[in-house]
């Protein structure tokens, strides 16, 4: 048996002690347990005390991050070697974000000199825009812009936009990811194309929903503007040939390499829009929010590295307890989009069955992953979440601080975050409920019925992230955070994080069925699919 599967077994075993006693109960054997599972990280505080393992099993959980070999891992990745085997390809996103002058390098070829060149041309042009310097083709100055993306070209520059977006800002942001003809209809509605941009975010400049968006946009500048409508035109894109091929300006194509991923791009030109529309300056604050909490992943030691720590967490929870589904509710309404940004970061990086080495994987590996903002969700599944008969884990993000709005409003909310997740873990004994109805007058008949669907079994574990104020540079952080934590998981599953084949087939039998939808002739289908391909042709 190997160390790593050695400490697999290990955790596995350990984790079994924890079906045994209750979370709550561990604060009293262990004094010290709030101090030794909390960690005060760049921009945050990461608590997970209220996480199911005791301080024994959490040092069994480091064991395993120590045989799965983490720290030589996360040297490979900075040092630009390729973890992405299957592309043969780098993952170093963490280079989008370093300081400038940075020495980074992608499989030996050095790249930081390219980073900074890209990242001063868009400051440029989101001051020139931003200042009204750079005008229309009808002199008018800029005052909305359509993003136009699917998947890692939209989470995270909506999610950044949403976070970060002024209450009145200089210029509207609108986002358009998916290929129903609605969505891009809603982006446009109400917009004058003389003041619009739009910016085009596409690796290959060939995703069919995003090409089909950006056909519609350009049509609706060219209908009012001419050919000179291509002027408002942008293109973020590792293809800049079949972006100017399109009718983007040569000057106004940004682009990106093969060794950052999608869902891994908001750092690179896939944020120009979030430049343009918040301002070169808060997004560098942004960018030095993930440096910081790169700086902190690579030099804090594993028993205080907050993202190892979060990984190992929810791996106890996964693999260790069988707990297939977490959950994540940030009670910031500013966050709402970071469990979709989480689905795709997570679930598309290490939703995988076989290891690295193409064999079936011997444990289970993502998560699924859900959520919403809370206080909406006390109201929509927290139902299940404290008396569903799975337990499910949860990680509450908070904000200390409001930015906006009224602050004894920004009191309540935090109350019923810290709140949630006191109730889930120390629940409410049926001994306790019975007393209570009784006490009302209840008679025993009827409190044997009532005070079972009363009963609150808690011990159901939360991580608790803090952030002081919802900055720029906080929100870099906290996404650094997830980043490095899915890496982490990925390392210790030996399964790849940064490609994702299951993606493709769909894509392909789309673009077949497609071509049948469209007059094409048929191919073999199931009898299913044949039927609906028949009812939409009638």
């Amino acid at each position: 048996m190997t160390d790593l599967a050695a400490a697999w077994t290990q955790l596995e075993a350990a984790a079994q002690a924890a079906r045994a006693r209750r979370i709550a109960d561990l604060f009293k054997t262990e004094p010290d347990r709030l101090d030794r599972l909390s960690v005060e990280a760049p921009e945050l505080l990461l608590d997970l005390s209220k996480q199911p393992w005791s301080l024994a099993e959490a040092k069994i959980a480091l064991a395993l991050a120590r045989a799965g070999g983490i720290e030589a891992a996360r040297e490979r990745q900075f040092a630009g070697e390729a973890v992405n085997p299957s592309e043969d390809r780098a993952a170093l996103h963490m280079a989008l974000r370093a300081p400038k002058g940075a020495a980074f390098q992608a499989k030996g070829q050095p790249v930081s000199a390219e980073i900074d060149a890209t990242r001063e041309g868009m400051a440029a042009l989101a001051a020139a825009v931003r200042s009204g310097e750079k005008r229309g083709a009808t002199g008018q100055a800029f005052k909305a812009i359509v993003h136009i993306g699917i998947g890692g070209s939209d989470f995270g520059p909506r999610l950044v936009w949403e976070a970060l977006r002024p209450l009145s800002p200089q210029i509207e942001l609108r986002f358009a990811a998916n290929v129903d003809p609605a969505d891009m209809a809603l982006a446009l509605d109400g917009l004058d194309p003389a003041s619009t941009l739009v910016v085009v975010v596409s690796k290959t400049f060939t995703t069919q929903e995003t090409i089909a968006n950006a056909l519609v946009a350009r049509a609706w500048l060219r209908a009012a503007l001419g050919q000179a409508g291509d002027a408002h035109l942008l293109a973020v894109s590792a293809a800049p040939d079949v972006a100017q091929a399109f009718g983007v300006p040569a000057d106004q194509i940004f682009g990106f390499r093969d060794w950052v991923g999608g869902r891994y791009s908001v750092w690179s030109a896939v944020g120009l829009s979030c430049v343009i529309a918040l301002g070169a300056e808060a997004f560098e604050a942004f960018l030095a929010g993930g440096r910081a909490m790169d700086d902190h992943f690579r030099a804090a030691p594993l028993e205080a590295n907050a993202p190892v720590l979060l990984a190992l967490a929810h791996i106890f929870n996964r693999d260790g307890l069988g707990r297939p589904t977490r959950a994540v509710v940030p009670y910031a309404q500013r966050l709402r989009l970071l469990p979709n940004f989480l689905q795709q970061l997570e679930m598309e990086s290490n939703g995988k069955q076989v290891d690295i080495h193409g064999r079936p994987v011997a444990r289970a590996t993502a998560a699924a992953v859900f959520g919403d903002a809370g206080t909406n969700v006390q109201h929509a599944f927290f139902q299940l979440m404290h008396q569903g008969a799975d337990i499910i884990p949860l990680d509450i993000i908070a904000v200390a601080e409001a930015a906006e709005g009224e602050p004894s409003n920004q009191t309540k909310l935090l109350a019923n975050a810290i709140a949630q997740a006191e109730a889930l873990m120390v629940g409410k004994p049926e001994s306790e409920v019975r007393a209570e109805l009784a006490g009302q007058g209840m008679d025993a008949a009827a409190i044997d019925v009532l005070a079972p669907q009363k009963t609150f079994h808690g011990d159901r574990p939360s991580s608790f992230i803090l952030l002081q104020r919802l900055t720029p540079g906080a929100l870099g952080a906290l996404i650094a955070l997830y980043e490095h934590k899915t890496f982490v998981e990925g390392a210790l599953w030996e399964i790849n994080s940064f490609d994702q084949w299951g993606v493709e087939l769909g894509k392909t039998l789309a673009t077949r069925i497609l071509g049948e939808l469209e007059g094409g002739p048929r191919g073999a289908h199931d009898p299913s699919t044949e039927r609906l391909v028949s009812r939409l042709k009638a």
